[in-house]
C-alpha cells in the first residue's frame, strides 16, 4: 500500500482538493486497496474548519464531496507514516521541513513534479483562481498515479 499525504498551507483549498481528486482517480481505476490518501497543513491557522467554500463547491462541481473533511496540520508522526508527503508550493516544503526537520527519506515532492509543465499549484486563497487550482491539481493527480503505476 502506498500512503500519500498532500500538503498546503492551510488545509483548506488545495491539500484537500488534490486529497479528493486523488481518491477519485484511485477509485475510478479500481485500486483503493493500494493507496491511502489523506491532507494536512503546514500552519494552525485554519486547525479544524472544513474546506473553503469555492474550493468545496469547485470539488463539487465534478462530482467530489468533502463534508465531513476539516483541517489539520501535519506532524513529524506523519513524516514516518505516509510514503510520500506530495506539496503545492515551495513554500509549502520549507514549512513542512520546519515541522520535520530535514527530509533524510526523500519523502517530500512537489505535486507538480508529476506533470510536464512543473512549477506549483498557486493558492487560490490569493489568486481566486478555483479553476486553474483545480485543473493543475488534476495534471499533478494524475502524474502521480501514473508515476506511482508505473505507466
Amino acid at each position: 500500500m502506498t500512503k500519500i499525504l498532500f500538503i498546503c498551507h492551510g488545509n483548506i483549498c488545495r491539500s484537500p482538493m488534490a486529497e479528493f481528486v486523488m481518491k477519485d482517480i484511485v477509485r475510478r481505476h479500481h485500486r483503493e486497496k493500494d493507496f491511502e490518501i489523506a491532507s494536512a497543513a503546514t500552519s494552525t491557522e485554519e486547525l479544524g474548519h472544513p474546506v473553503y467554500p469555492p474550493a468545496r463547491r469547485k470539488l463539487a462541481e465534478h462530482g467530489l464531496h468533502c463534508d465531513s473533511k476539516t483541517a489539520r496540520q501535519m506532524t513529524m508522526a506523519d513524516y514516518r507514516y505516509y510514503d510520500l508527503l506530495i506539496l503545492m508550493d515551495y513554500n509549502n516544503m520549507k514549512n513542512a521541513k520546519r515541522i520535520i526537520g530535514s527530509d533524510t527519506d526523500n519523502k517530500l515532492h512537489l505535486l507538480m513534479e508529476y506533470t510536464q509543465q512543473g512549477g506549483t499549484v498557486s493558492d487560490p486563497w490569493y489568486t481566486r483562481d478555483f479553476d486553474r487550482a483545480y485543473n493543475d491539481i488534476v495534471k499533478g493527480c494524475e502524474g502521480l498515479f501514473a508515476f506511482l503505476c508505473g505507466q
